[in-house]
C-alpha cells in the first residue's frame, strides 16, 4: 500500500512551500473537488469539525480589505489557517493586488504539512461549492443554466456544475471580453468536449429561460439581474456581481453556505429598507437533510456562495499532497 506523502514528513521544523506555478497543473478533475467539498461539508454538519467565524480588517478610506480564517478538518485531522489580502486603491485591474495563502499543520503528528499560495484552490473550491449548491436547490427537471462573467470563477464554474448537475444540457454564457469567453468554452471542452455551449447577447432575456443562474462577473459590470428577470422555479447564485438585490429582497427561499458569512460580505444585497433577508437553510445542513432547500417547484430561490474555510482546507489537502507526492515546492527550515 502506498504511504501517504502527508502522513510521512519528517517531524522537525521543515516547511514545504508550495507556489503558485507549483499548483498550477497539479491534475485534479472536477468530480474529485466537488465530491471533496461535500466531505468537508458533511464533517462539519457532523460536527467533526470546526470553523470560527473569519476575522477582517479593511482601510477606512476603502483602499485595502483583509481576512483570516482558520479552521479544524476532523476527518482529515488537518488544522489551517488562511490569510487573504486585497489591495485595490483605484478600483480597476491596473492598481489590483490581491494575495491569499494557506498553512496546513497534520493534526496527528503536530507536523507543519506546507504553506501555499491559495489562488487555485479558491478557484476549485468556489464553483464546486456552487454546484452543490444548484444540486441541492434546482428544480425536477431543470435543465437550462446561465452563466454571467468570464473571469476566474466563470471560467471554472461550468466543468464543476455539470460534474453535479450532469442533467443540466442547455448552458448559455454572457460575457464582454472576448479572451474570457475563449477561456470558457475551453474549460468546458477539456472537462466535458461533447457539451454545447451558447454566447447569449442578452443575458436579461436569456435569464427569463434560465433554471439556473451563475452570477459570477466582477464587480464593474453594468449587468444586475433584478427579480423578475429570474423565471418561475430558478435557482440564482450569487458568487461574485450580476444580481441586484431585488434577486434576494423577493426570493421565495434563500439558501447560503452560511448565514454568519452572508451577513459579514453580503451587506451591497440589502434592501431597500436597509436591511439584509434572513437565510432560510444552510448548505450544511441541507447536505444532510436537516433544512429543507426546496419546498415547491415553482420558488424562486436565492442562493449566497461564500464558502467555508474548512472547503479550503479540503482542496489544498487534495492539491499539496499530489504536489509533495511529486516532489514540488521548496523545504524551508522556518524554524531553524
Amino acid at each position: 500500500m502506498n504511504e501517504d506523502p502527508l502522513n510521512n514528513r519528517d517531524r522537525g521544523v521543515g516547511l514545504r512551500v508550495l507556489s503558485r506555478s507549483d499548483l498550477a497543473d497539479v491534475p485534479i478533475s472536477p468530480a474529485e473537488v466537488v465530491r471533496a467539498v461535500e466531505e468537508a461539508y458533511l464533517a462539519f454538519a457532523a460536527g467533526e469539525s470546526d470553523n470560527p467565524r473569519k476575522l477582517s480588517v479593511a482601510d477606512p478610506g476603502g483602499s485595502s480589505v483583509s481576512y483570516a480564517m482558520l479552521g479544524r478538518d476532523g476527518r482529515r485531522r488537518v488544522v489551517a489557517m488562511k490569510t487573504s489580502y486585497k489591495f485595490d486603491p483605484g478600483h480597476d485591474r491596473s492598481t489590483k493586488r490581491y494575495y491569499t495563502t494557506i498553512t496546513l499543520y497534520d493534526d496527528t503528528t503536530g507536523a507543519p504539512i506546507a504553506m501555499m499560495d491559495c489562488a487555485r484552490v479558491g478557484a476549485l473550491r468556489t464553483p464546486a461549492v456552487s454546484a452543490l449548491l444548484v444540486r441541492e436547490t434546482a428544480r425536477r427537471g431543470a435543465e437550462s443554466a446561465l452563466l454571467i462573467g468570464t473571469g476566474t470563477q466563470g471560467r471554472n464554474a461550468l466543468p464543476h456544475l455539470l460534474a453535479a448537475n450532469p442533467q443540466l444540457r442547455k448552458l448559455m454564457v454572457y460575457g464582454t471580453h472576448p479572451e474570457g469567453l475563449a477561456a470558457v468554452h475551453a474549460h468546458l471542452a477539456d472537462a466535458a468536449p461533447h457539451a454545447l455551449l451558447d454566447v447569449v447577447d442578452d443575458p436579461y432575456a436569456a435569464a427569463a429561460a434560465a433554471d439556473v443562474v451563475l452570477a459570477t462577473a466582477g464587480p464593474g459590470t453594468e449587468i444586475a439581474l433584478e427579480s423578475s428577470h429570474l423565471a418561475p422555479g430558478s435557482v440564482a447564485v450569487l458568487v461574485g456581481y450580476g444580481l441586484a438585490p431585488s434577486a434576494l429582497v423577493e426570493a421565495d427561499r434563500v439558501v447560503a453556505t452560511s448565514a454568519a458569512q452572508m451577513a459579514l460580505t453580503g451587506t451591497d444585497m440589502v434592501g431597500p429598507d436597509g436591511t439584509l433577508r434572513s437565510v432560510d437553510a444552510e448548505l450544511p445542513q441541507v447536505l444532510t437533510r436537516s433544512a429543507v432547500a426546496r419546498r415547491t417547484e415553482d420558488e424562486k430561490i436565492f442562493v449566497y456562495n461564500s464558502g467555508l474555510v474548512l472547503t479550503d482546507i479540503a482542496v489544498a489537502h487534495a492539491l499539496a499532497a499530489r504536489a509533495i507526492a511529486e516532489g514540488r515546492g521548496t523545504e524551508v527550515p522556518l524554524w531553524d
